[in-house]
């Protein structure tokens, strides 16, 4: 429960340095900055040499990535329906609704709600689930999402009609810190190399401050107030994040899988907590609808925690 708290006490208090103009109007630029050149890379550096992931938890991997490619088609249909209508997908706001649709908060949300019904077990999967399922998405088919959406909206040496050139896109993955650092990190994974404890007590430290900022900047970007223009947006990604998505994940498990252990639960539960702050930062930039993307996290999330108390009772009672 401490999470849950730490998480309302930063949003409130990005939203009170914009609202007192404490900081500069643009200051969440410069935080964003700094969390996708220093503690992402380090965040990345930290965990993913040292995953550990057995036949048993190929399910909680692979369920993230059901999830967001699911979404993609769920977000695309969505854009060519709304096209003739006032409340039409514009390229940044569709980017943004795949990327904060389809990626779960499950480090942040995830870990003490895990630990808290399922105990130790129930944590070990949720690391899984986070490093090598929700942070692997993010950190590939997010970047190269969200580079795409970008050099379709602000073209260089782009011709309409035609979709991006490969190197724009390996060119804009290849300039997102976390990208390369991912890639070196799942290097060395492959490669059998572990931190020794030095290095991996620093790594701790330098990356200790990400969740605190990244929630704070977040909160400075954060308008609870709606436009009615991007009111059904902002409905439209809600409803496949904490609905739709669980819903499919649960399909999923237990009519194609025949899954009906604690693990398909937490996959479950893990396809509907809100979306990861990363994916909101991923958002802000590649130039995308940073406002709706902060809107997605900072009303999604505590939005999810009743839709995961509800499903949570629902399996645990036999009427899932």
């Amino acid at each position: 429960m401490v999470n849950i708290a730490l998480l309302l006490i930063c949003l409130l208090a990005g939203g009170l340095l914009r609202i007192c103009r404490l900081l500069p109007a643009n200051a969440h630029l410069t935080l964003n900055q700094l969390l996708v050149t220093v503690f992402i890379p380090a965040l990345t550096l930290r965990h993913i040499p040292e995953m550990h992931i057995t036949r048993q938890f190929w399910l909680p991997v692979l369920v993230p990535w059901f999830v967001f490619l699911t979404g993609l088609l769920f977000f695309g249909l969505a854009g060519q329906l709304l096209r003739s209508t006032p409340q039409a997908l514009d390229r940044p706001t569709l980017g943004s609704l795949q990327l904060t649709g389809g990626i779960s908060s499950v480090s942040f949300v995830g870990f003490p709600l895990f630990e808290l019904l399922y105990g130790e077990r129930g944590l070990a999967v949720g690391i899984i689930m986070s490093q090598a399922g929700t942070f692997g998405v993010a950190m590939t088919l997010g970047v190269a999402l969200a580079s795409w959406h970008t050099a379709k909206h602000h073209p260089v040496g782009y011709h309409p009609g035609r979709p991006p050139a490969v190197w724009q896109v390996a060119g804009n993955m290849l300039r997102f810190p976390p990208f390369p650092v991912f890639l070196l990190a799942l290097a060395a994974n492959l490669a059998g190399y572990r931190h020794p404890t030095p290095v991996r007590d620093m790594l701790d430290t330098i990356s200790a401050p990400f969740t605190v900022l990244a929630l704070v900047s977040v909160g400075m970007q954060l308008r609870w107030h709606v436009k009615p223009g991007e009111r059904v947006h902002l409905q439209l990604g809600l409803l496949y994040k904490l609905l739709l998505a669980p819903l499919l994940v649960f399909a999923l498990c237990r009519f194609c899988l025949d899954r009906q252990d604690y693990v398909a639960g937490l996959c479950v539960l893990g396809s509907a907590i809100g979306p990861m702050n990363t994916a909101a930062i991923l958002a802000s930039r590649y130039q995308l609808n940073a406002p709706l993307a902060s809107q997605m996290v900072g009303i999604g999330i505590p939005l999810s925690f009743p839709v995961l108390l509800l499903i949570y009772y629902l399996m645990e009672g036999g009427f899932l």
